[in-house]
Order: structure tokens, then sequence, then C-alpha cells
């Protein structure tokens, strides 16, 4: 039996006090295993981004429980192992693309040698390579995305979330793309989890979650 790496009961995520908050997630049950591909999907607004916030511990649910079984804490989850390639910019402005993507490695204190080594593999790889000393208001969204999705594999991490990884692509590069983080994820025995609106990148995961109402429906039942 493969590890648990994630497992949560009733999740719940709430924005705003009052008599009115804001539901963002109003149910969620799930286990995620080592070697797992989801593909997460559902319309814009369910709940899908808050869900992967609240696996990646960037953000604690307002009810239910959420543990990290064969991961560790909370705390100990980013850089290491758990990594997120968000929906949105979010490369360091002063940091150049190479620099970005070598920042996991060097925040959890690898050497700068080494970052510096396996950032440009992954650059190499995402086609990036006439890029690497761009800062990233130099580069065009799609671009930013790809270093985003490098960035999140180049620390070998363990469970690799991606928010619509290839949102700004074309279908061929997209393909392309998952093609190449499915190669990451195999060779590291990682687990991957896959938000997006693209049916084309769903229908070559071996698992679909589906939020509905802001409520979670997997496909697997969960052991407890």
């Amino acid at each position: 039996m493969s590890d648990i790496l994630v497992r949560a009961k009733g999740l719940r995520r709430e924005f705003g006090n009052g008599q009115s908050p804001v539901v963002a997630v109003a149910e969620a049950t799930f286990e995620i295993r080592e070697g797992d591909r989801i593909a997460l999907v559902g319309p814009s607004g369910s709940g899908k981004t808050s869900l992967m916030h609240m696996i990646a511990g960037l953000d604690e649910p307002s009810a239910g429980v959420i543990e990290w079984p064969a991961l560790g804490r909370a705390e100990d989850l980013r850089p290491g192992p758990v990594s997120i390639a968000f929906q949105g910019p979010s490369l360091l402005p002063p940091l150049t693309v190479s620099e970005n993507v070598a920042l996991p490695i060097l925040l959890a204190g690898g050497a700068e040698a080494d970052a510096t080594a396996a950032a440009q593999v992954l650059i190499d790889e995402v086609g990036l390579s006439e890029m690497a000393s761009k800062l990233p208001e130099e580069i065009s969204g799609g671009q930013a995305q790809r270093a985003g999705v490098a960035r999140a594999l180049v620390g070998r991490p363990r469970l690799i979330l991606a928010d619509e990884p290839t949102g700004q692509l074309d279908r061929a590069s997209a393909a392309e793309l998952i093609t190449m983080m499915f190669r990451h994820v195999e060779a590291a025995g990682a687990a991957l989890v896959i938000a997006s609106h693209d049916a084309s990148v769903a229908e070559r995961m071996p698992l679909r979650w589906t939020m509905t109402d802001r409520k979670l429906q997997t496909e697997a039942p969960c052991t407890f």
C-alpha cells in the first residue's frame, strides 16, 4: 500500500465574519497517496484554488481536519515535500527566471551551484533557455507560467500541486508541459494534483475530483 501523503475530513473554508461569511469550500473529504495523478475540475469560483491552498498548507480550514501523515507538519511542507505552481503571477520580481526556479533548493539549504544546475535543466525542458537571465517583467504570461511549473518541480517534492498550469498556453504547448510534468513526477515517485478547466489535461489523469457547489466529489472511497 502506498503512503498516504494527505488526509482530510470535513474540510470547510469560509472568508469574512458575521452572519453571512463567504463559503469557498463547503465540504471536502479525501486522501492523496504517493503516486496518485488527480485532475481537480469544476467551474470558476467552485473552490478549487481554496482547496489546493489548504492541501499545500498555505491556508487553514475553518472547520474539519487535514493532516500529512507521510510528510510531517504543515510548517515543514514548503520548501521540501510539497510544491505548488500557482494560477496567477508568482515569480519574485527582483529575481531572474533562473534565480526564481532555483529558489526552492536554496531555501531548503541546498548549495547554490547545485540549485543553479538543477534550475537550468528544468528551464531547458520548459523551453525557456533564452529567458533564463530575464526578469519576470521581461517575459510573457505563458513563459512565466512555464517557469512556475519548473520551480514547482526543481526540488523533487513528493506532492506537486498545479493550479491551471496550462491556462496561458496553446494546446500543443500545454500537452508538452503536462508530458514533462508526468515524466518528472514518475521519476520522483511523487503525487500530482492538477486543477484545470482544460478537458484535454483532465483526460490524461487517472483520477478525477469534481468541485460542485463548493463540495468535493471523489472517485475513490477513503479508508477512514
